[in-house]
């Protein structure tokens, strides 16, 4: 039987398509989202077409100078790791240590501050025009479907391109480089703004906790808030 570039087949395609179409006339001729699904409802933003290419082009400019900086155990929005790299490492781990630390950041793309990203940008750039247009896109007014336009004071827009590696690079110098210098044996994964800490016994967890408690009182007086609410487990 001929088969298509991809390998498959014709009947089949044509049977997948049946399948599709009457799965779209079951559910009407608009497929709607179910919310009832989702935990969390974050809103996201869709960015200009001119700004979508100009902010691709700042982050493969950027990313050679920052992708060398970045913690090893960092997985979040960066080339060739991912959420099962991640997963598969802390897996390790966990075999290894006995406790760990769940944080979270509260609203992270809704509360970083703008100074500290451009602060952090420009250390890693001398191009005026990188933190011109970076300024920018983070104070850009956000207009919702009704017209309405809403200023931004803080945050970065979440689903531009250029945010993921904003977001990463705040969070290297507002978590990770602090605990490598901090704490260099205890070993930790980062997803963007989900983190997991490895400790070896209950006091040692517990004094992390506290310390991880006053950098988050820091962070907080910058914007940003380390969730309140860091649980623990014991294997």
């Amino acid at each position: 039987e001929a088969r298509a570039a991809d390998g498959v087949s014709r009947s089949r395609r044509r049977s997948s398509g049946s399948a599709n179409n009457e799965l779209r006339a079951r559910r009407g001729s608009r497929l709607e989202p179910n919310h009832l699904l989702q935990e969390v409802q974050f809103e996201a933003t869709v960015p200009t077409v001119a700004d979508r290419i100009a902010q691709t082009v700042v982050a493969m400019c950027l990313e050679p100078e920052v992708e060398p900086v970045f913690h090893p155990d960092s997985y979040g929005y960066r080339p060739g790791r991912s959420a099962l790299d991640a997963l598969g490492v802390c897996r390790q781990r966990c075999w290894r240590t006995d406790w760990v630390i769940d944080l979270d950041i509260r609203s992270f793309f809704d509360s970083v501050d703008h100074d500290l990203v451009l602060k952090a940008v420009a250390a890693h750039t001398d191009q005026a025009w990188i933190l011109l247009y970076v300024q920018r896109w983070l104070k850009a007014p956000l207009q919702h479907t009704d017209g309405s336009v809403v200023p931004r004071d803080r945050g970065t827009p979440q689903g531009s391109a250029i945010s993921p590696l904003l977001a990463n690079l705040f969070m290297h110098y507002a978590f990770d480089a602090w605990m490598a210098g901090r704490f260099p044996t205890i070993r930790f994964e980062r997803y963007c703004d989900d983190v997991v800490v490895h400790c070896v016994s209950e006091r040692q967890a517990l004094f992390v906790r506290d310390s991880v408690a006053r950098r988050r009182e820091i962070v907080k007086s910058c914007g940003t808030e380390l969730d309140h609410a860091a649980s623990f487990s014991s294997f």
